[in-house]
């Protein structure tokens, strides 16, 4: 068995909002982005207080304990690509066991990673959520830190895959909410295919960093309006959260 370690935020037994079903989630630490709007800001650094070491068969293990009221697993973050040599191993391991072989496997991602990365996960995994922070890449950075060349890039890639299963936007007021901001990134999504889940998700405040505390929350509104749009350009399956 595997033995690859893993810089561990916190793992969650059971959670419904991390992929199809009832799923164990692994929150992996560390992420290239630096995001104003992160709702775990305590993430993103390589290390910090309250994360552990692990490895793949001490995870196997947890993941074992509460198998029977699984549908799968899903590794988040931080950025799951960031330690994609773990979810590489993790994901081998578990469709290699014949207990935990029948769990779907999902990554939720920034999609900041190289195709060679991809290529490594595709194997092993049944589906990619990838947030796409901004179409513009220089409203991209603002959010990010970081322009948007390889999230777009890794959209495309793992459509091409079939492995892309939704899109996730976080709408942030007065960053990437404008009507022709959404407008734009409606008809780049429907373009790419109009069957596309996407899943928009308003902006709150809980558990940003105190600096970013008083941006303005998402309302109920923008929500519709940004469904609306996505909806005018031809995507079928349009989720607000």
């Amino acid at each position: 068995m595997s033995s690859t370690p893993v810089r561990l935020a916190d793992v969650v037994p059971f959670s419904w909002v991390d992929g199809p079903g009832n799923r164990f989630v692994v929150f992996a630490q560390g992420c290239p982005f630096d995001c104003l709007a992160c709702h775990n800001p305590e993430t993103i650094a390589p290390s910090g207080p309250g994360t552990r070491l692990s490895d793949v068969a001490g995870v196997l293990e947890e993941i074992r304990q509460v198998e029977p009221y699984l549908a799968g697993v899903t590794v988040s973050g931080g950025e799951a690509t960031a330690q994609w040599h773990f979810v590489r191993d993790l994901f081998t391991e578990l469709r290699a066991d014949p207990q935990l072989g029948r769990l779907t496997t999902y990554v939720d991602t920034n999609g900041h990673a190289l195709p060679r990365v991809w290529d490594e996960l595709l194997p092993v995994t049944d589906g990619f959520m990838v947030d796409l922070k901004a179409l513009d890449p220089e409203v991209h950075r603002r959010l990010t830190g970081r322009g948007n060349d390889l999230v777009l890039d890794s959209i495309r890639y793992l459509h091409a895959h079939g492995r892309l299963a939704e899109v996730r936007l976080l709408l942030v007021p007065g960053f990437n909410d404008t009507p022709e901001q959404v407008s734009r990134t409606a008809a780049w999504l429907a373009g790419l295919d109009p069957g596309l889940r996407v899943v928009v998700i308003g902006f709150r405040t809980h558990g940003v960093r105190p600096e970013h505390a008083d941006l303005p929350e998402a309302d109920p509104d923008l929500l519709e309006r940004a469904r609306t749009a996505l909806e005018q350009a031809g995507l079928h399956q349009v989720v607000t959260v």
